[in-house]
């Protein structure tokens, strides 16, 4: 799931290691762009390896954007006493102070032989004028786009891969809903599974075995629970996922991604494919068949109820009150009685 064409290259879920640029990062400047930030950190470190394979002395400094001066750029993209080539690698591009943004831009003009800079932004609205200026340099751009639900099993499988293994589709859908849409935890498990197995494909039930329990405590089973209408599981599952550290806004983001599901769902259109229908509700193929199940107890008037409810939740969790616990609660048990 990545191309490549002429100065852009994409990077997914089926291209998520040995990431390179398609020439020498020496000599240019390369912006790394979006807000997967595991696939972006492994951008940077394939160019780093690339760059050492080519000059092994190279010299590289990593400095957040906001932390730059005139004099600090100067000094980290200026010749090296110790070593014949150097690299920049810059983060959070977004919070670059403005007055460098022309510095940045003549560095992607300049082309010095020597010198590679590496930009990185996170996707974000801020700072794009300054990356519009430096594409229209000709520069190399390698994006890291959100990975979509559905393309969830499909990170796992490439993970176990990249781990020298391989994992069961059954297996790789079970670890997702287990852990939800969280990259670095998804490859934390599939490397764990590894590690602890004894050969071969990891199984259903070896996921099953080490983390069915974390299921209990996500934030998306306890919108799954509200959203079919079982309020005392939503709520045992909510005291739950609280006391083992969920974070109040996961919560809410969760109903408020459930809610917009099954509003997508009932104004599908029919007669469509499985994988068609997931792809336009955003959800993976095995995740319709639960949601289907919910969505007989909705429609469209108490689906815009609810997510005002879970809009209210969420200001609340985010400052507005000062109980964010008693906020969910409430927004639990508005969801789930707010089911026909």
């Amino acid at each position: 799931m990545a191309y490549l064409l002429s100065t852009k290259m994409s990077v997914s879920a089926g291209m998520l290691c040995c990431v390179a640029a398609s020439r020498s990062p020496l000599g240019r400047l390369v912006l790394i762009s979006g807000p997967e930030a595991l696939l972006a950190d492994r951008a940077v470190e394939a160019l780093r390896q690339q760059m050492r394979s080519e000059a092994p002395d190279v010299e590289v400094s990593e400095i957040e954007a906001a932390r730059l001066d005139s004099g600090k750029l100067a000094e980290i993209t200026s010749p090296s006493l110790f070593s014949s080539s150097r690299a920049a690698v810059i983060t959070e591009l977004e919070h670059l102070p403005p007055e460098l943004d022309a510095d940045l831009v003549d560095l992607a003009s300049a082309q010095l032989p020597d010198l590679a800079v590496i930009v990185v932004h996170r996707g974000v609205p801020k700072g794009k004028a300054l990356l519009e200026k430096l594409k229209s340099t000709g520069i190399e751009v390698i994006e890291c786009p959100a990975v979509k639900p559905w393309e969830l099993p499909q990170f796992v499988s490439a993970e176990a891969k990249r781990a020298g293994s391989s994992i069961d589709a059954g297996a790789a859908a079970a670890l997702v809903d287990a852990l939800g849409h969280d990259l670095r935890a998804l490859s934390a498990a599939v490397a764990q599974l590894v590690s602890d197995g004894e050969g071969g494909p990891i199984k259903l039930d070896q996921v099953r075995r080490y983390f069915g329990g974390r299921s209990e405590v996500t934030s998306f089973a306890v919108a799954d629970a509200a959203l079919a209408g079982r309020t005392g599981s939503a709520m045992e599952q909510l005291r739950w996922a609280l006391a083992t550290g969920v974070a109040p806004v996961l919560i809410t983001s969760a109903l408020a991604s459930g809610i917009r599901g099954l509003g997508k769902l009932i104004t599908a259109g029919s007669g469509q494919r499985d994988s068609d229908l997931a792809r336009e509700v955003g959800v993976p193929p095995w995740k319709l068949k639960s949601m289907r199940s919910q969505a007989r107890g909705w429609d469209q008037g108490s689906l815009a109820a609810a997510l005002k409810a879970v809009a209210v939740a969420d200001a609340d969790v985010k400052g507005a009150a000062d109980d964010a616990a008693f906020a969910l609660e409430r927004a639990v048990l508005s969801v789930s009685r707010l089911r026909h």
